[in-house]
């Protein structure tokens, strides 16, 4: 699942080369509605679960993490800063779940969090404050995400990706029409090469298929204060394929960020353990 999600954020990169952020995101979620929508029998939830979900990790965490790896913030800072869905889901796990975390998992959490602040505090040119700002809302709503997932009970997880992508779509055509425009949506999608659909199409089978299949199964039987410190290990994957890649810059100050992110998900395992 890390090695899917963090290597996710080149090929992101590549989409967005040809293809507008909110008319990126459309495709993808409308490709993974349609057609499965048609074989897959609505899961055993509740309506307000598969809306609510389809629109945080549609519209509030693929819409605006496309928007800000735009032009806003590189592939490898993305794929670490949005990490902090770990800080968020833990928390409002606590506040809304009553979930218990010890005071290990806390320095855990602190250690991971010190990695985050340091990227944070060398952005470049590359990287903005509202690119930084808006990544981290995203972040904010892979988490409610993740907590909705919890709370829908043990479904079926791709049934339940399917349905709520269908969600997804209208809030995000309407955002490409909006901030987009008619004229850039025809001329960006009817002029994208086969490299840019091949993305689109990876974007809408391995991620969130088996990529958030699996994420969503993990949070669905364990709790999340176990399940979400593991995604810390995607920006080690991303991080280094941007670098290999697309030759993104990997100064000494970005590998004591991802020592401290390992370091911090080795001390929650260890406490989970115990």
């Amino acid at each position: 699942m890390a090695l899917i999600w963090g290597t996710n954020f080149v090929f992101i990169h590549y989409g967005l080369d040809e293809l507008q952020p909110f008319t990126f995101a459309t495709l993808r979620f409308f490709l993974v509605a349609v057609p499965l929508i048609f074989f897959l029998p609505r899961p055993a939830t509740s309506w307000l679960h598969l809306i609510s979900y389809g629109f945080f990790i549609g519209c509030g965490q693929f819409g605006l993490l496309f928007w800000a790896m735009q032009t806003n913030i590189t592939p490898g800072l993305a794929s670490l800063i949005i990490q902090m869905q770990v800080f968020f889901t833990i928390l409002l796990a606590v506040l809304f779940f009553g979930e218990d975390i010890k005071l290990n998992q806390v320095v855990a959490l602190i250690v991971c969090f010190s990695g985050l602040a340091l990227i944070i505090n060398y952005v470049d040119a590359q990287t903005t404050i509202i690119g930084v700002v808006v990544t981290l809302v995203a972040a904010m709503s892979w988490a409610c995400g993740n907590l909705i997932v919890k709370n829908a009970g043990h479904i079926n997880i791709l049934a339940f990706l399917v349905w709520s992508s269908l969600f997804s779509v209208p809030p995000l055509a309407l955002a490409a029409w909006y901030l987009e425009g008619q004229e850039s949506i025809v001329a960006s999608v009817s002029q994208a090469s086969w490299k840019a659909w091949s993305v689109v199409l990876w974007q809408s089978v391995g991620n969130p298929l088996i990529g958030y299949g699996l994420w969503n199964m993990l949070l669905s039987r364990y709790s999340a204060a176990l399940v979400t410190p593991w995604a810390l290990l995607v920006p080690v994957f991303g991080m280094s394929a941007s670098a290999v890649l697309l030759s993104e810059p990997m100064p000494w100050w970005k590998l004591l960020a991802m020592a401290l992110i390992c370091g911090g998900l080795a001390l929650n395992m260890v406490s989970n353990r115990k």
